[in-house]
C-alpha cells in the first residue's frame, strides 16, 4: 500500500515530484524515494510496508538486468501461485514480497498479464529498453489513481490534490450538480479542472507522453459450473484467507451487520485467532436507532474478538472535524467518510490492516433500493398509474421518493433511485453509457452500483479515510473469484436481499444478525439537525454562505433550498451535510 507519482516531460525534476510526494506521506510514511529513469522522466513512491516489512522491497523496486523498474500501490492476492509458476520458468527471487513477483510477472508478460492478477492496485511500470511506461488500475478502482495530460507534460498520482498544487488547477464548478445529487463528481472526472481518474480496469502502454492508447484489463472467467451456495461459501473463504494474511497486525471494521460479521465468522472459524475489531457508537439517546454497537457487542459473545467500542458524538465531531477535512483528497458526500476515519485513528494504535464488508451490498442486493427497484420491476404498470395519485398523498418521505422517482424507463428509475433526489434528463444521460446493455434489469442496476456507487462512494472513502490513518484497506467480497462467479450468475433471484449470506449465518446461529433491519452507516444527522443547537447552526450559517458564493452554479432547487434550509432537513438532511462538508473543505482549500 503506497501513494505512487510520475512526472514525464516539460518541468519534470526532482523538486516537482517531491511535491506531489509531500501530498501523500501519510499513504506510505515507512519508506520514500525519488528518481528519474531517463531524462524528463522523474517517479517518486511512498510506502506503507505490509508484506515483507525490510528494505529488500523497498520501492522503486528494479528487475535483476536494472532494465525495467516498478511502483505500486495494493496487493497481489494471488502472488504465491504466480510465484512458484515463475520459479518454473527460472525466475529467482531474493524477497517473499509481492512486489518482486509483480515485477517478473509484468516483465515476463507484459500487459496481457494483467488478466490473471488478483488483487487491488495502481502500478506504473517503467521499461527501460524502449522508455515505455505501462500504467494500470484495478478492475474494482480499490486503489485511487488520477492523472493531468497536455502537449508538454504528463502527471500521474495518487492523490488528485497533489496534482492539482503542483498544476495549479482551479476549482471545477461543473461538478456540483452531480455531488448535489449522485454524491461525488462524475466517474472519470475531480473537482479540479483538467485532472481526471484512471477508471478502472483501464491500462495504457505509453511510448509517447503525450500518446494513450486505452485498454481494459478482460475479467476473468470463473470454472465453477454449479452457481450455488456452497461455491459460495468456498470462494468467501479462499478470499477470507488471502486477504486476511499480512506480515503486520490486522484487525476488522465491525458493524454488526450481515457482511461483516460473516467475514469474521469466517475468520475466526477457519483460524481460531481473534483480532481486534472496531464498531462505532453513538450516544446513549440515539442507540436503538443507531444499534451497530449492540449488535456487534451480542456477535463477539459468540465469536470472539478484541472489541473496540469507538464513541462519536457532537463533540467528537467537532474536535476531529478539522483534521478530518485536511486528510480528504477531495470531498464525497458521505458521513460514513467520517466514521471511517475515526474507526481508522484508534485502529492505527495496533494495526496497519482493516478488514471490510464492502461491495457486498453492491453485489447481492443488499439496499432498499434494490427491493424497490425489483417491486417496481414486478409492478411497473401499476406503479406508474398510480404515481399521479399517490405524488399527491401525505406519505412519509421513502414513499414520496418512491413515487417521485419511477418512470417508464427502468435505468432512469434506478438511477434515480440511487440518487438523492430525482436527476434531471441532462444529468441521466451522462450514465446511460454505464448500464450494461446486455444483462437482465435488475443485474444491471446491481451492475451500475458496483461501477459508479461503489467506486465513486464507499472504496474512495475507504481508501481516503483509512490511508489518511496509513492504514490499509481490504474488501473480501471483491475478491477475484468471487467477482467472476457473481458475473455468471443467471438467476436474478440468487442476486435478492443477500440470499446465501443470510443463510450461511444462519447455519451458524446467527440468526440475530440476519433479523437486523438494513440501516446505513454514517452519522445520526437527522437527529443532530432537529436538536437545533451547535450542528444545525453552524451548517445553516455554512450554507447560506456557500449560497451567496456559487449559488449561480447550482441547480435551481438547490440553491432553493440552501436559501431555506430549516424547512427541509427533515427531507434533505444527507444533501445538507454533503454541501456543507463541500463549502468547509473549499475554505479549507481557499477554492
Amino acid at each position: 500500500m503506497c501513494g505512487i507519482h510520475l512526472i514525464w516531460g516539460k518541468s519534470a525534476n526532482k523538486e516537482a515530484v517531491h511535491s506531489l510526494m509531500s501530498q501523500s506521506q501519510f499513504r506510505g510514511p515507512d519508506q520514500e524515494a525519488a528518481m528519474s529513469p531517463w531524462p524528463r522522466l522523474w517517479v517518486g513512491v511512498n510506502r506503507l510496508k505490509i508484506l515483507h516489512t525490510g528494505p529488500e522491497a523497498d520501492q522503486p523496486f528494479w528487475s535483476e538486468d536494472g532494465k525495467s523498474m516498478l511502483i505500486w500501490n495494493g496487493e497481489i492476492y494471488n502472488y504465491k501461485s504466480l510465484r512458484n509458476l515463475l520459479k518454473k520458468m527460472g525466475v529467482d527471487f531474493i524477497t517473499e514480497c509481492d512486489t518482486e513477483v509483480l515485477i517478473h510477472w509484468i516483465r515476463l508478460f507484459g500487459a496481457k498479464g494483467l488478466e490473471k492478477l488478483e488483487g487491488m492496485f495502481a502500478l506504473i511500470y517503467i521499461d527501460l529498453k524502449d522508455n515505455s511506461i505501462l500504467v494500470a488500475r484495478d478492475p474494482s478502482g480499490e486503489k485511487p489513481l488520477y492523472y493531468s495530460q497536455n502537449q508538454d507534460r504528463l502527471v500521474i498520482s495518487s492523490e488528485a490534490r497533489g496534482i492539482a498544487n503542483l498544476t495549479q488547477a482551479k476549482f471545477d464548478k461543473s461538478q456540483l450538480e452531480n455531488y448535489c445529487f449522485l454524491r461525488a463528481p462524475l466517474l472519470g472526472k475531480t473537482f479540479f479542472k483538467g485532472i481526471k481518474e484512471w477508471k478502472p480496469s483501464r491500462y495504457s502502454l505509453i511510448l509517447q507522453h503525450s500518446t494513450f492508447r486505452w485498454d481494459n484489463i478482460q475479467p476473468q472467467k470463473t470454472k465453477i459450473q454449479k452457481f450455488e451456495k456452497e461455491e459460495f461459501k468456498a470462494l468467501l473463504k479462499d478470499a477470507v484467507t488471502t486477504q486476511f494474511h499480512a506480515d503486520v497486525p490486522v484487525g476488522m471494521m465491525l458493524s454488526g451487520g450481515m457482511d461483516s460479521s460473516l467475514l469474521y465468522k469466517t475468520w475466526y472459524e477457519n483460524s481460531g485467532i481473534s483480532l481486534p475489531a472496531y464498531t462505532i457508537e453513538v450516544e446513549k439517546k440515539y442507540q436503538k436507532k443507531y444499534a451497530d454497537a449492540a449488535a456487534a457487542k451480542e456477535l463477539v459473545k459468540k465469536v470472539p474478538a478484541a472489541h473496540r467500542l469507538i464513541s462519536v458524538n457532537q463533540q467528537v465531531f467537532w474536535d476531529n472535524w478539522e483534521a478530518y477535512l485536511h486528510s480528504v483528497d477531495f470531498p464525497i458526500g458521505d458521513s460514513a467518510g467520517f466514521l471511517t476515519w475515526l474507526i481508522g485513528k484508534e485502529a492505527k494504535k495496533e494495526v496497519k490492516v482493516l478488514i471490510s464488508g464492502a461491495g457486498a451490498d453492491e453485489l447481492w442486493g443488499g439496499y432498499k433500493r434494490h427491493a424497490a427497484f425489483s417491486s417496481y420491476l414486478e409492478n411497473q404498470r401499476l406503479i406508474l398509474d398510480l404515481k399521479p395519485f399517490c405524488q399527491k398523498m401525505p406519505f412519509g418521505p421513502s414513499i414520496k421518493k418512491f413515487f417521485d422517482s419511477v418512470e417508464p424507463n427502468p435505468e432512469k428509475t434506478f438511477l434515480n433511485f440511487t440518487a438523492l433526489a430525482p436527476v434531471s434528463e441532462d444529468l441521466a444521460s451522462d450514465y446511460e453509457r454505464i448500464f450494461h446493455p446486455k444483462l437482465k434489469p435488475y443485474k444491471k442496476a446491481l451492475d451500475f452500483d458496483r461501477q459508479v456507487y461503489l467506486v465513486q462512494d464507499v472504496l474512495k472513502i475507504h481508501d481516503q479515510a483509512l490511508m489518511a490513518n496509513s492504514i490499509e484497506g481490504r474488501s473480501p467480497y471483491l475478491s477475484s473469484n468471487m467477482l467472476a462467479f457473481w458475473r455468471e450468475i443467471q438467476d436474478e433471484n440468487l442476486l435478492k436481499g443477500k440470499l446465501w449470506i443470510k443463510e450461511i449465518l444462519m447455519e451458524a446461529g446467527l440468526q440475530e444478525v440476519t433479523k437486523r433491519k438494513k440501516f446505513g452507516f454514517g452519522l445520526p444527522l437527522l437527529e443532530w439537525f432537529s436538536e437545533k443547537g451547535e450542528f444545525s447552526n453552524r451548517v445553516y450559517g455554512k450554507l447560506r454562505e456557500f449560497e451567496n458564493s456559487m449559488g449561480n452554479s447550482l441547480p435551481k432547487t438547490i440553491r432553493q433550498l440552501l436559501k431555506n434550509p430549516e424547512s427541509n432537513y427533515r427531507t434533505h438532511y444527507l444533501m445538507l451535510y454533503n454541501l456543507f462538508f463541500l463549502a468547509e473543505w473549499m475554505d479549507l482549500k481557499k477554492l
